[in-house]
């Protein structure tokens, strides 16, 4: 192993190749079925690349799984009570996303808190959810962000809170010259 190598992204990939084996798909029946390219899932799960939020939501979404789930899958067993200092943040360099679990993972629990950044000018748009029916509380805690799902946009400021049920496609966009910080109450159907 490489010693410049995030050691979550090195869980991660191979985590994602666990479940890939686990649900007995090759690489091109995973492909397919997330419309992800061969190589690029060949090489998240060698850990070569840092996997973006877009490609996590669509694996998780072939899985079943919420993202906190599956990256609560490659942290320790977790404690009732996550110090802030020790709550795992996830970026996504691309999109210019910063991702914080801020409640301690739990397997057999529905809800989970998630502090969310978006850098100015961030657009991240997920085609699908990762679980259809997720329940979705966004609170806009600085800044401003522009939420677009089930084709309706909602504009969202300092104090904000949008709540929905997601089906279908979804889009993130920082509408704030100075980036955008919420929470997301997250809630399994």
């Amino acid at each position: 192993m490489r010693d410049d190598l995030d050691p979550v992204d090195t869980r991660l990939g191979a985590r994602l190749a666990e479940l890939r084996t686990e649900h007995g798909y090759s690489l091109g029946e995973l492909a397919e079925r997330s419309g992800v390219s061969r190589s690029t899932l060949s090489r998240a799960e060698r850990a070569e690349t840092s996997p973006t939020a877009s490609l996590l939501n669509r694996l998780c979404a072939v899985y079943g799984r919420t993202m906190s789930q599956l990256l609560s899958e490659v942290e320790a067993e977790p404690a009732p009570v996550l110090r802030a200092a020790d709550q795992p943040v996830w970026q996504d360099q691309a999109s210019g996303f910063v991702r914080r679990s801020v409640s301690p993972p739990h397997s057999a629990l529905r809800g989970e808190l998630v502090e969310g950044r978006l850098s100015p000018g961030a657009d991240i748009a997920y085609d699908r959810p990762p679980v259809a029916g997720l329940e979705q509380h966004i609170w806009i805690l600085e800044g401003a962000l522009d939420v677009t799902a089930q084709d309706t946009e909602h504009h969202l400021g300092t104090g904000d809170c949008l709540r929905m049920r997601v089906w279908g496609p979804t889009r993130f966009r920082c509408a704030a010259p100075e980036g955008v910080r919420y929470l997301l109450a997250v809630v399994r159907p």
